[in-house]
């Protein structure tokens, strides 16, 4: 699990299991006050492993460029998730 730290929000990744595979996700937290906001990353793909989900929301909280006021993390235009090609370099 990786954490990174925003002006008003602290984020973390993480993998949950669900049935016999894993999810990646991403954690949003108010300093303040408030709950958590879990954002599923790679919705479209699952995991047999925890480690590759962990490793799939890490890259993804990498790839946060910042969060909006409300805290949904913002991504580079065309990004598609970890594991994939960045922005600008398919062909």
């Amino acid at each position: 699990m990786a954490e990174r730290s925003f002006d008003r929000y602290r984020v973390r990744s993480g993998a949950t299991l669900e049935g016999s595979r894993y999810t990646a996700w991403l954690a949003v937290t108010p300093l303040q006050r408030g709950f958590p906001v879990y954002y599923a990353i790679c919705e479209n793909r699952s995991f047999r492993q925890q480690a590759q989900a962990e490793q799939a929301a890490d890259a993804a909280l990498q790839a946060v460029l910042g969060l909006e006021d409300d805290g949904t993390p913002v991504f580079p235009d065309g990004y598609e998730g970890p594991g994939e090609a960045p922005p600008g370099t398919r062909d």
